[in-house]
């Protein structure tokens, strides 16, 4: 192994444990006229806090007439920021409505 790669190896090590307070704080903007009743903020996965890195992922959300999500597909957005956005708006919960409705929704992260 070069001497920058372990320098490197050694330094994403270190970012990682550093015990930063970053918080994710979850925006959400929506193609649909569905209203969010509770939201759940992404955890922030420690890699990516690690890395300082922010974006956002936009997925996809079938809402049942509860107001559950149904399902939720990943459309865009950093991998490491994709499975926290899907495990989070999969506990969101928005007002009941007489049908099902596809929403559209930006989860942005900002350590």
């Amino acid at each position: 192994m070069t001497s920058g790669r372990r320098r490197a190896l050694v330094l994403t090590a270190f970012l990682s444990c550093w015990p930063f307070a970053f918080r994710c704080r979850a925006q959400e903007t929506s193609a649909g006229n569905r209203q969010v009743v509770s939201r759940v903020n992404p955890q922030y996965p420690s890699l990516a806090r690690g890395m300082r890195l922010q974006g956002s992922v936009k997925v996809e959300a079938v809402v049942a007439p509860d107001g559950s999500a149904k399902t939720v597909a990943i459309k865009g957005g950093h991998p490491l920021l994709a499975q926290a956005a899907h495990d989070a708006v999969q506990k969101w919960k928005g007002v009941a409505a007489p049908k099902e409705t596809h929403e559209l929704i930006e989860v942005k992260f900002n350590p």
